[in-house]
């Protein structure tokens, strides 16, 4: 349909204002977001998580965005000026921060539906006919035009954008969606044990991504009723679509690969582990998550930078990179790096020896260091001599965080270092 019509498509998204939701703390990444916001980490050597659904709102052709910040959004903030601000209010786009100001109430934002509910005025002076609302703490492409099309041609006043999940996967993790053999939705599940199954398919159930759309006006009525009534969450997955899937039209949007109709590559970076795992899935050949797409590029602020050098070149001394992602202003001097991701600025000195790490901004590693299956936060120093990764009981009195699956956390605050910059 978009390559038969794409003006309708274009007509739809000139109609639709986006509201990202990023004031997210992300408790379960622990120290790695004491002094950020979940959406402003880092993610795969040069963006931050909120660069994701930003990208997605410019290259699905919607310039008019509002991001709503809350918890620690200073490093966040700072990132949406210097990234994204270069857009002309005059000509209809724009990227626009909207911090919690108790605007309708005298609270903070109490939940995601109460977020869009305190910002109503600034809806409606846009007057768009649909509202996009997004989750800015995923990590995803996904052209929000096709999703627009099928909620117009549906006839429906919401749509939820979904994941075909396997049952197993979903079970007591994942909001789920029961619907009928035309994808309407006619129940909501909360985390089951025994997730309803998608009509036709034994094995696949439709989970929640937490990105909707609305017809602006039965927003706008939903969030009304919402904000009056006794004992809600003012959340839009524990609230909302259960209370409207009984009397209105909600409908699932699938989410899949446009090229191979299989389940689209989405990831909740929400724990240490997953975050590890998702950055380690792009040092592959060919990863999942295609960064290098030109009809598709991911956007995000650009800092002027050098390029990465590796120098030292003798049997003792060597200083090189495998199949690993390096970004500008990186110096790897004399070391060995493999299996990383090293964001800009990056400092390794020689006889260090790297696998498996995720390395953010400006950090510096000693000479004679081992690391191993680790994240290092922005602004470490890490001393000469420091292992990481290799003894867990060494780890433990370093005083680093071990995850689930036994990948090392090290932030300045673990180190003993000040902190505070994110």
């Amino acid at each position: 349909m978009n390559d038969q019509n794409p003006r309708y498509v274009s007509r739809l998204t000139k109609d639709t204002f986006a509201l990202v939701l990023a004031g997210g703390r992300g408790s379960r990444l622990h120290e790695l977001t004491g002094w950020r916001a979940k959406p402003a980490l880092y993610f795969g050597g040069k963006y931050r998580i909120i660069d994701f659904p930003l990208s997605n709102c410019i290259n699905s052709g919607i310039r008019r965005v509002g991001v709503l910040t809350q918890y620690k959004a200073h490093s966040l903030v700072r990132h949406l000026v210097h990234g994204w601000s270069h857009f002309k209010k005059e000509l209809g786009e724009f990227v626009e921060i909207l911090p919690a100001s108790q605007r309708y109430s005298e609270d903070w934002y109490l939940g995601t539906a109460d977020a869009i509910y305190q910002n109503l005025d600034i809806i409606r002076a846009e007057r768009p006919k649909y509202v996009l609302v997004l989750s800015g703490d995923h990590i995803y492409k996904m052209d929000y035009g096709a999703m627009l099309v099928a909620h117009v041609e549906s006839g429906a006043e919401m749509t939820v954008s979904c994941l075909e999940v396997p049952i197993k996967e979903a079970a007591g993790a994942f909001g789920v969606m029961k619907v009928d053999d035309t994808n309407r939705i006619i129940g909501f599940e909360e985390k089951p044990e025994h997730p309803t199954p998608i009509p036709g398919q034994t094995d696949l159930t439709l989970a929640s991504m937490g990105n909707y759309i609305f017809n602006t006006e039965f927003l706008f009525e939903q969030l009304q009723i919402n904000a009056t009534t006794e004992g809600t969450t003012h959340d839009f997955g524990n609230d909302i679509i259960p209370k409207v899937v009984d009397t209105h039209h909600v409908q699932a949007f699938p989410f899949r690969d446009l090229e191979t109709g299989e389940r689209a590559y989405w990831r909740d970076v929400g724990t240490l582990d997953s975050f590890w795992e998702a950055n380690m899935e792009l040092v592959s050949t060919v990863p999942a998550l295609n960064m290098y797409d030109p009809d598709w590029p991911i956007w995000t602020a650009q800092t002027q930078l050098p390029p990465a050098k590796f120098v030292f070149n003798s049997d003792e001394r060597r200083g090189m990179a495998v199949d690993s992602l390096v970004s500008g202003g990186c110096i790897i001097s004399g070391a060995h790096i493999e299996s990383s991701v090293l964001f800009s600025e990056v400092t390794v000195n020689s006889q260090s020896h790297i696998k498996g790490a995720v390395i953010l901004p400006q950090v510096t590693i000693g000479s004679n260091c081992k690391i191993t299956n680790a994240i290092i936060d922005r602004g470490c120093v890490v001393p000469d001599n420091m292992n990481v990764g290799q003894d867990a009981e060494e780890d433990k009195r370093n005083g680093f965080r071990i995850s689930e699956k036994g990948v090392v956390l090290v932030t300045r605050g673990l180190l003993g270092q000040p902190e505070g910059y994110a």
